[in-house]
């Protein structure tokens, strides 16, 4: 199994499908590379679709540092596209990956092609918040209700697909300290000063009916991001690349074709 290592020690597991310019996802909080299950084949035609473990979860290590941040998970990525050898890659980041992302594009502006920020948020400080029933569903720790703010009921019984993927995902949890350094990375983000800063051509992608991390996130976004396009999925909920995955996969298809940068080499 291919693994990274990244400066601390953590070993980081990875996997890639497809060929082409390198497109690395991003997960969000709590989710091994398994949620991109399905989705990330929409990719693999066009380009090396790289997915990987963040810290903490799945089969990369789950160290218990007294601190985790975005900023630290986003070396984590450049950790694995130097071992990949690859010296620049486009990314795409869901919720707390697109976090994640917008640091790999402050930090690591040469090592980024073009980038997609999907159902995330510049930060509590400056973000729109999420509601009070959000949050306490959140809280309760209630699978139900937290699926329910991930895609609607109805869309749910017409894919057992999605349905086995989060089972198999309440099969192997995270370990309590890596939840809880996980959710206070994520709920620490704060890349608001340093967002005017990002040169990489970016999409910001977002359902409209998202309670997690409302839709007005991405507008804050696009308008802190020179250049950022903003796409607004209607009826989509913050699972919206599953719940949408036909128009939400080919807009960004379309956006990266047309958006890609200079060849791509090795490091």
């Amino acid at each position: 199994m291919p693994f990274a290592t990244a400066p601390d020690g953590t070993r980081l597991y990875y996997d890639t499908l497809g060929s082409g310019p390198p497109l690395v996802l991003i997960s969000g909080q709590a989710f091994d590379h398994h949620m991109w299950d399905g989705v990330r084949e929409d990719f693999a035609a066009h380009w090396q679709v790289i997915v990987y473990d963040q810290r903490g979860t799945g089969q990369s290590d789950k160290p218990r540092q007294a601190a985790w941040s975005t900023r630290g998970f986003a070396n984590d990525v450049i950790s694995i596209l130097d071992a990949l050898g690859v010296a620049r890659a486009h990314v795409y980041g869901f919720s707390m990956g697109g976090r994640i992302a917008q640091w790999l594009g402050i930090d690591h502006a040469a090592r980024v092609g073009a980038l997609v920020l999907g159902a995330t948020t510049p930060g509590n400080a400056h973000g729109v918040p999420r509601s009070p029933e959000a949050d306490a569903v959140l809280l309760s720790g209630n699978p139900t209700a937290m699926m329910d703010l991930l895609v609607p009921p109805d869309w749910r019984a017409q894919h057992p697909e999605w349905l086995a993927m989060m089972a198999h995902r309440a099969r192997h949890p995270m370990p309590g300290h890596a939840q809880r350094l996980h959710y206070l990375a994520s709920e620490g983000h704060d890349a608001w000063a340093d967002l005017p800063g990002i040169q990489a051509p970016t999409l910001v992608i977002h359902g409209e009916a998202d309670d997690i991390n409302p839709s007005a996130n991405g507008a804050l976004l696009a308008q802190r991001i020179p250049g950022a396009q903003l796409h607004l999925l209607p009826g989509a909920r913050h699972g919206y690349f599953w719940q949408a995955r036909a128009e939400a996969s080919q807009r960004v298809i379309d956006f990266l074709k047309a958006k890609a940068p200079r060849p791509f080499s090795v490091v």
